[in-house]
This record gives C-alpha cells, sequence and structure tokens, in this order.
C-alpha cells in the first residue's frame, strides 16, 4: 500500500514507521475474517483494513475525526490480525501511532472520559491504592450486585512465599493488579520454581509494565514505566555468578509489553542497550516451564488426573505468539486439556477495554463463557484456566472457576 506522508509526518519518527507498516498491506481482507469486532458488528470501519485505511488517511494529511477515534478506540489490539495476514503487517504498532494521532488532533475527550481515563492510568499503577480497594470489596462484595461482584474475583489463598536460596535466580514482574486480585498466583509461580531449584527475585522499585498507560495513550508515561523498571532490574541482570538468567512473566499482558521495550527505546541513546537486553530476558512462564518437564513428572507423575479447559490469551497466543507450550506440559503431566470453539478470539477483557468498552465486552464475554461452558461440559473439566491476570477475571464465575495454569501444577506439587 503507498502512502504519501504529509509533509508534517515526512521526517518524525512515527510518520517513518507508519509509512513501512503501511507498505506492507495488500489490502486482502483476511484479518477482517478473525477481527472480534469486526464479527460483531461487521463494519469495515470496526476492522483491521478500515482502521488501517483511516490511519492512512491521517499520515496523508487528512483530518481525523471524533468518529475516526471511535473506530481506533474500539479495537481490542488482540492482534489476533497478526496472526492472520500473510503479508507480516505490524497492526498493533500502527494502531498505537495511529491512536496517538487522532488524540491530538481531534477535540478532547467529554470530561468523563477523561476522568476514567485518568483514573485508570492512576488507580491500577498505584499498588497501595488498588490492593486497597481491593480488600474493601472484597468485604463488601456480598452486597454488590452480580455485575461488580465479578469485577472482584474470589481467587485462591495465596498461601506463603518460598524464602529459600537457589544458585539459579530468576526475576518476576509482580504486576499492578496482580497481586491485590489474584496473590497465589504470584506465590504458586515462585513455589514451583523453588520446587525446581530456582531463586524467584521480585525488586520492589519495579512497578507496572507501561502497557496500561502506553495503550491509553500516554506514551510518554507508558515508556517512563518501562524505563524505571529496566533501572530496576539492571543490578540483577549485571551481578556477576548471581546474574539473573530470565525475567518471568505469568501475566501474559505484561509479557507482551516487556518483550517490547527493545523495540520501544531502540533510539534512546541511554535505554537502547539495556531495553534489548531486558526484553530478550523476558520469558513467560510457559516458556520457562519445558525445560523443567522431566523434574515435573518426577515429582507429580504422569497419570490420569482432571483435565482443564484452556483459554490461551490474545497476549500470549497473538502478541508473542506462544502456543502449544501450556497444552503441551499439562498433557505429559496427566492433565488432559481442552480448547473451546473459537479459543482463538479476544474474551473481550483486552487490559481496560471492559471498562471503555463495556457492550462489546460484555459481547465477547458471553460468547466466550458459552464456549467454555461447552467444552467443561463435554470433556467433564471443572476449571478453566489460562494465562494472564485479565483474563482469569474477566471470565471467573463462581460455578466456573478460572484459574492460571501454574496454580494447577502447583497444588499438584508435594508440600515441603
Amino acid at each position: 500500500m503507498e502512502t504519501k506522508l504529509a509533509p508534517q509526518f515526512i521526517n518524525t519518527a512515527d510518520g517513518i514507521e507508519a509509512k513501512r507498516i503501511l507498505g506492507k498491506c495488500v489490502h486482502c481482507g483476511f484479518c477482517t475474517a478473525t477481527c472480534p469486532t469486526y464479527q460483531l458488528l461487521g463494519d469495515e470501519l470496526d476492522g483491521p483494513r478500515g482502521r488501517i485505511y483511516l490511519i492512512k488517511q491521517i499520515a496523508e494529511g487528512q483530518h481525523p475525526t471524533e468518529k475516526t477515534r471511535g473506530h481506533l478506540d474500539r479495537c481490542l489490539t488482540c492482534r489476533n490480525c497478526e496472526s492472520t495476514c500473510p503479508s507480516g503487517v505490524e497492526y498493533s504498532k500502527l494502531v498505537d501511532i495511529g491512536r496517538k494521532w487522532a488524540e491530538e488532533k481531534t477535540p478532547a475527550r467529554p470530561s468523563t472520559e477523561r476522568v476514567t481515563r485518568w483514573l485508570l492510568k492512576e488507580g491500577l499503577t498505584n499498588s497501595t491504592l488498588f490492593n486497597t480497594a481491593m480488600t474493601m470489596g472484597r468485604l463488601a462484595r456480598p452486597l454488590m450486585p452480580a455485575t461488580l461482584k465479578r469485577k472482584i474475583p474470589q481467587g485462591l489463598p495465596a498461601g506463603q512465599r518460598p524464602q529459600k536460596q537457589h544458585a539459579r535466580k530468576m526475576l518476576i514482574l509482580e504486576g499492578c493488579v496482580q497481586p491485590g486480585m489474584l496473590p497465589n498466583i504470584n506465590n504458586a509461580t515462585a513455589r514451583v520454581l523453588d520446587a525446581l531449584g530456582v531463586e524467584l527475585i521480585s525488586s520492589n522499585k519495579a512497578g507496572c509494565c507501561g502497557a496500561l498507560r502506553y495503550h491509553l495513550n500516554d506514551q510518554d508515561g507508558g515508556l517512563m514505566d518501562a524505563k524505571r523498571n529496566i533501572d530496576a532490574w539492571w543490578p540483577y541482570i549485571e551481578n556477576g555468578k548471581d546474574s539473573v538468567e530470565a525475567i518471568v512473566m505469568n501475566a501474559s499482558g505484561c509479557g507482551v509489553m516487556v518483550k517490547d521495550y527493545g523495540h520501544l527505546l531502540h533510539k534512546d541513546p541511554i535505554y537502547a542497550d539495556k531495553a534489548k537486553r531486558v526484553s530478550e530476558l523476558c520469558k513467560d512462564i510457559s516458556e520457562i516451564m519445558p525445560q523443567f518437564q522431566a523434574q515435573l513428572v518426577q515429582k507429580i507423575g504422569q497419570g490420569k488426573k482432571l483435565g482443564v479447559v484452556y483459554h490461551p490469551p490474545c497476549t500470549l497466543q497473538h502478541g508473542q505468539q506462544i502456543r502449544g507450550k501450556v497444552e503441551a506440559l499439562l498433557e505429559n503431566l496427566g492433565i488432559g486439556v481442552n480448547l473451546c470453539a473459537d479459543s482463538h478470539l479476544c474474551c473481550g477483557s483486552a487490559g481496560t477495554y471492559s471498562v471503555l468498552q463495556p457492550a462489546l465486552s460484555e459481547q465477547l464475554r458471553s460468547q466466550k463463557i458459552h464456549h467454555l461452558e461447552a467444552a467443561c461440559a463435554s470433556s467433564g473439566a471443572k476449571t478453566v484456566v489460562s494465562g494472564n491476570v485479565g483474563c482469569i477475571s474477566h471470565l471467573h464465575q463462581d460455578h466456573l472457576p478460572v484459574r492460571h495454569w501454574i496454580e494447577i501444577i502447583d497444588q499438584l506439587l508435594p508440600k515441603q
């Protein structure tokens, strides 16, 4: 797709990047077949190809409208289209640029939208504030209507965090909402790795991965979060014989962002090399565990166990292009794994999407739950597992719990 950049974009980093990505698109339309919003709305402009045309128009100097901004807002950034695209169009990078341009060139959002976005950016990334809110919410949960109860999932008790030291060391990003919302996930990850001879280290100077701010069009704020994390982790990365061998992510939404640090900061004179190194070290927990499969089999055995239905997060299967690892690991431990129909489609959580686009999010959630319940009914599974805190909290139901798959392994390990 040929693009003639408007003068104001010709020598800018965003303009050059947008032109490069647009040049790969052959407008074949394969992407529309796997786009959740296009499937729901049937509007070309609410599919990847249509949004690409809108961004191309901005790049060539056409002034965007609030309608343009709305079509870009409705994108889940699930990146299913990237998995489908035969031409390798890096749509997620392009839509970030398009949203930034649309935000800059359209009238200010209504005050309610601005306040909501500010609260999401500042509230969800402040662990003290969020954890306090979750504690209070749990106390009031029995009195809440069903829609609010869903926002406060009842996860497993957190359990103990191992304190044992090991020669092998890895870092973990605790995350913004995960410690307050579902604290057992991080502790279970630490217990499993401890049983396998790996010490999991957490830096209290690290915080939000930056995805939340970045995808809410506070791209500078997102990059500041990234730089803070790099600074927090660097002493553990450059620490001689005690250097960590990986940065473990058990929330795939954070992992896809951290793996992108190298790209996002590649022109930063101070952080470019460090960011590249951090991205190289970043591994989803599903990439870490296969190396320990033999040890896990020895500890857990391969005998048949209760099966599960697995919901692969978009940020894992499309964002990081990781497929099959969770299923293979669990199957080798005797845990039957079933996928539901349309397992490649987004559940509607998508970071803050469920708050900013509640109607579309609820439609996608209802569809996904219907498919998950059908898969459970046909397979006999009583639990759904996933690999991202957003999906887990979005899909959890009291009658059909959703857990992180690492919690299943943790429960099966002999207690020390």
